[in-house]
């Protein structure tokens, strides 16, 4: 799952982050809301943490400019900001949660769980989609009710197209929710995990797109 992290605080955003990949997430980050407003107008995301104590324009503008462009993303908000007013106008204009500056790390965790089940409609860590039942707290994959090994980039790169069953990737969007923004791969990196998914899976599993791309295949039962 891609997240975008928005927090201008060095030291939180690189714990953050550190902890947010050991989740399992893929995160994106940037510390203000400039950079905020032209990565969400070129890129898509599956969640979005957003502080509003940002330099310049503050993060209310952020989450305005966001809803008033029809993106539903699930935006949790991060404030030092605890007076209720505060957390009653972030929530009416379109923020899905709001978590107050100091917090710990696995209420936030638990609430981007939370955010992420009402995204998906699935039930809590589970993602089934016919034959393929996912585990997301422990990483593992049950393919015609068998236990399948997959390594951790195969997994997430399976659960990345299951998310979005309708959804065409190109390699370019499937490295990015792999690695993120900046860390580079080996051009046949995609080609060759999709080549172990289809034959831990079947080749039914993973359906290529002439010039596009992957998306997932037929996974009935």
């Amino acid at each position: 799952m891609r997240l975008f992290l928005v927090e201008d605080d060095e030291l939180l955003s690189s714990g953050l982050q550190v902890a947010l990949r050991q989740a399992q997430y893929t995160v994106e980050h940037v510390g203000t809301s400039e950079a905020a407003l032209s990565a969400l107008a070129h890129n898509d995301f599956d969640m979005m943490v957003l502080d509003l104590g940002l330099p310049g324009i503050d993060g209310i503008a952020v989450l305005k400019a966001l809803r008033a462009a029809g993106n539903p993303i699930p935006v949790l908000i991060l404030s030092a900001r605890d007076a209720t007013r505060d957390r009653i106008a972030g929530l009416d204009l379109g923020a899905d949660d709001y978590l107050i500056k100091p917090f710990e790390l696995d209420e936030l965790l638990a609430r981007l769980r939370v955010l992420a089940r009402r995204r998906n409609g699935h039930q809590v860590n589970q993602l089934t989609l016919g034959a393929l039942a996912m585990d997301m707290g422990s990483l593992s994959v049950r393919w015609r009710g068998e236990p399948v090994e997959l390594q951790r980039l195969e997994f997430m790169l399976l659960k990345q197209m299951a998310e979005h069953p309708q959804r065409v990737f190109n390699r370019a969007q499937l490295e990015e929710s792999l690695y993120g923004w900046g860390e580079g791969s080996e051009s046949n990196t995609i080609d060759v995990y999709v080549h172990h998914l289809r034959r831990k899976l079947g080749p039914e599993a993973i359906k290529t797109v002439r010039g596009v791309g992957y998306r997932i295949g037929d996974l009935a039962a």
